[in-house]
């Protein structure tokens, strides 16, 4: 127990270095710090190392390694992996394309995202699904209900 209440500080720490990493564009930094933390369940951490591989930053760019990572952070109920994983899947980068899996994490993103980013979220989500039949847009809230969190992977 003494070794869990130890590993919090160091992870918060380690969390905070990498962010200010990346707030200074050192991003082969960022990747080095966060990483390990990503591989451990922080899903904070996952959620900017899907960032990284997304764009490419410090490490190679890779859409199928940013939707790992985003999917992981996502399922804990991080709203920006939900929000950025759904994008992926509704370009098809990554993961296929699937529109009704994209409107499933958009709407998920965005009712649990804050208020000074949810309208921007929304706006997001009313133009996928603009994109979509009627069918698939209730398989997409259907799905978007029947979701639950999950702890750290």
């Amino acid at each position: 127990m003494l070794l869990l209440l130890l590993a919090i500080p160091t992870q918060a720490q380690s969390l905070d270095q990498g962010l200010s990493a990346l707030q200074r564009q050192d991003y082969v930094t960022a990747s080095q710090v966060l990483i390990p933390l990503a591989e451990r369940g922080n899903a904070a951490a996952q959620t900017y190392v899907g960032f990284l591989f997304e764009t490419g930053r410090g490490v190679p760019q890779n859409y199928t390694e940013a939707a790992m990572w985003y999917r992981r952070a996502a399922e804990q109920g991080d709203s920006r992996a939900q929000y950025s994983l759904g994008l992926l899947y509704d370009r098809g980068q990554g993961v296929p394309q699937d529109i009704v899996e994209a409107s499933k994490w958009l709407n998920l993103s965005t009712a649990a995202s804050p208020p000074r980013v949810r309208e921007s979220r929304a706006r997001i989500r009313d133009a996928v699904t603009t994109k979509m039949t009627r069918g698939e847009i209730a398989q997409a809230r259907l799905r978007a209900l029947e979701w639950m969190p999950s702890r750290g992977h």
